[in-house]
């Protein structure tokens, strides 16, 4: 093993590898694409499960796997590969980093096919720790780091000679933010793994759940008045997310998502079409 995280329960690694493990028969054979591969811990273990693994970084450079060759690829350009080619993608700890998601999950999107599955894990803002951090000094981390600067969150490989800028934690998200743009680039959640429980949340949940619980529901009935029921099964998704206590005490996301539309077949027929001088 290239990397002893993934038997550490600290790191998403291990996770990754714990699930991978569950679903290794129906992984076998098939075409999955590792992107940002990292190292190449996860490649390994996809290897060893049989799969047919294809690994993409950065910075490949860093990648320490000698069975596996990793291509140079910036996501947010192009993954070189056909459309609809591979059966599942896994984006481990890579979507903090990207400055635009959205294209980076449609790209994801291309290269699936119909049906296909995408497993992402990335650091969490829906946690409470995170969010009372993010309310005190717009940082991940509570009383810890500094909000993302210029000194501590711009990473770069000086190996590598492209000048290529590797973002750090510049870009964090939460899992309702991530549901919208996953459902805007073709993707449906699949499910909603628990990793690891974040000690400062717990502390935090007596006090702060019966509140979130009160206004969650208040604003999904508020919002269901105003659209007449129009999108009921959308808001009550977002609803069970929102007072989900696996994701206000996760220290991390880790969400399955399915290609459910190929990006030329996505319509939103349910939505409301406001004219331009509402909106001013």
């Amino acid at each position: 093993m290239i990397d002893d995280f993934v038997q550490n329960p600290k790191s998403p690694k291990y996770h990754v590898k714990k699930f991978l493990s569950t679903i290794a028969e129906e992984l076998k054979g098939k075409i999955v694409l590792d992107i940002p591969a990292g190292n190449g811990a996860t490649t390994e273990i996809l290897q060893e499960l049989g799969c047919k693994v294809e690994a993409f970084d950065l910075f490949p450079e860093y990648f320490m796997l000698d069975t596996v060759h990793c291509e140079r690829a910036n996501i947010l350009e192009n993954i070189p590969r056909i459309d609809s080619y591979a059966d599942f993608v896994i984006c481990q700890e890579g979507m903090e980093h990207f400055s635009d998601q959205l294209k980076v999950l449609k790209e994801l999107n291309r290269v699936l096919k119909k049906g296909g599955r995408l497993l992402i894990t990335t650091p969490s803002y829906s946690n409470l720790k995170s969010k009372l951090s993010y309310l005190l000094f717009e940082s991940e981390y509570f009383n810890k780091f500094m909000p993302p600067n210029e000194i501590e969150s711009i990473w770069m490989s000086q190996e590598s000679g492209t000048g290529e800028i590797y973002h750090g934690h510049i870009f964090l998200t939460g899992i309702q933010r991530l549901r919208i743009l996953a459902k805007l680039a073709g993707f449906k959640i699949s499910k909603i793994n628990f990793m690891r429980l974040s000690k400062t949340s717990l502390l935090l949940f007596p006090l702060f759940y019966p509140f979130i619980v009160l206004s969650s529901y208040i604003t999904y009935f508020k919002t269901l008045k105003k659209h007449n029921d129009v999108g009921r099964e959308i808001f009550k998704e977002q609803l069970k997310i929102n007072i989900n206590p696996k994701v206000l005490l996760d220290q991390g996301i880790f969400v399955l998502f399915e290609k459910e539309n190929e990006l030329n077949t996505l319509t939103f027929s349910g939505a409301h079409h406001k004219a331009f001088n509402e909106i001013m």
